[in-house]
């Protein structure tokens, strides 16, 4: 067996770290749960209330730029993006979804910068409902997690 030397980050966040919360209030019904989840769990692993900003944007589509905008500004180590995109009849949902997913990916590799994806694509109220808070879980918590042990695991890179 040969013995590794494993690099990973864990959900202790450094006690300077900054995060900001970027949602949509398009489906806001849904997208207050998502942020609570990650509020929630932010400061649930040790982050101040203080150290999160919230910032709103129209919709999902706009989520991208509003990011990008947090990320050049070097204030923040973690940005969540939080959304929900209902299918609906016609082929929007996927320009919509499959714009805000490369967006945000691409601000994350730009800048550096974990971009925690709490972004609902489903097909129905039903399914979004499920995904924020409820039988499937919160995914606003789970891409804050993420949003955390990436943090971590960036600076552990960079020593």
């Amino acid at each position: 067996m040969h013995q590794l030397n494993i690099i990973e980050g864990d959900f202790t966040p450094p006690q300077d770290a900054r995060f900001a919360l970027v949602a949509a209030r398009f489906n806001s019904f849904i997208v207050q749960n998502l942020i609570q989840g990650a509020a929630d769990a932010l400061c649930r692993h040790g982050v101040s209330e203080t150290h999160i900003d919230l910032v709103w944007t129209p919709g999902s589509f706009e989520l991208p730029l509003a990011a990008q905008r947090l990320a050049a500004s070097e204030r923040y180590d973690g940005i969540v993006a939080l959304g929900a995109v209902i299918r609906g009849g016609t082929p929007h949902f996927e320009y919509v979804a499959n714009e805000c997913v490369k967006g945000l990916a691409s601000v994350a590799l730009e800048y550096d910068v974990p971009v925690g994806f709490g972004v609902l694509t489903v097909d129905n109220i039903e399914q979004a409902v499920e995904r924020a808070g409820t039988k499937a879980g919160n995914k606003g918590a789970e891409a804050a997690m993420s949003v955390l042990e990436m943090v971590s695991l960036l600076r552990r890179l960079e020593a």
